[in-house]
């Protein structure tokens, strides 16, 4: 209320930053997925509510990956009266942590450098803006798992040794040497012959059916 007025003034364009978690769901990252999601559901709903009143304003969002900013040590902004001190992070939270600070810190693409890939879509008027556009093959094996029904992809499928070490972290080890063991190839590496980056780092291409072969099931009588 208070700024789309001075906006439609001249034009105007509203960015809402989410995350590739916001087009993923990988692993052990719950909370985070699902703030991301809305973000990125919130932003397409606004855009097609602002393509309904106005032509001066449109929206966009921004998904970046990994980039090497602050954001892994979050919490320093937390107010006082909402401190966890004295409360022990949980086994998972901790591998979350360590996981998080591999990948945000040995990130490629500066936060400069999004800054002006925002600037430019805003320029080309484009919807999605992505700092690691090769992320990309992972959202398209998550769409194809939904249009075919079929249970979510192994985040882990091409990279076995990853997702074992993960999950014996998770399950029997307590005392896990989470900096030693889960190195940042673990998010950030992709399997030999895939355009997929990490964390949710999904089968090849080449194992993929092409896209015009997707096709969505067909529903049974008790569906119809």
């Amino acid at each position: 209320r208070a700024a789309l007025p001075h906006l439609k003034a001249s034009r105007g364009n509203i960015v809402n930053t989410a995350s590739m978690a916001g087009l993923l769901n990988p692993p052990n990252m719950g909370a985070y997925n699902v703030s991301k999601h809305a973000v990125v559901s919130l932003t397409e709903t606004l855009y097609q509510d602002l393509s309904l009143v106005t032509d001066q304003i449109t929206a966009s969002v921004l998904c970046p990956f990994f980039v090497p900013t602050g954001i892994h040590q979050s919490h320093r902004n937390r107010p006082g009266a909402l401190s966890a001190d004295g409360v022990a992070p949980t086994k998972s939270q901790r591998i979350a942590q360590a996981m998080t600070a591999k990948a945000v810190e040995s990130g490629k693409v500066s936060a400069a450098q999004v800054a002006g890939l925002v600037f430019d879509a805003m320029r080309k008027k484009r919807f999605y803006i992505y700092s690691h556009p090769k992320a990309l093959a992972s959202v398209q094996t998550r769409l194809e798992d939904i249009m075919l029904a079929r249970t979510p992809t192994d985040p882990f499928a091409d990279k076995l040794e990853i997702g074992g070490e993960l999950r014996a972290a998770l399950r029997h080890d307590p005392d896990f040497a989470l900096a030693a063991h889960i190195p940042a190839a673990a998010i950030r590496s992709r399997p030999s012959g895939s355009t997929t980056s990490a964390p949710a780092v999904c089968r090849s291409r080449a194992s993929r059916p092409p896209p015009s072969a997707i096709r969505a099931p067909s529903p049974t009588n008790s569906q119809r």
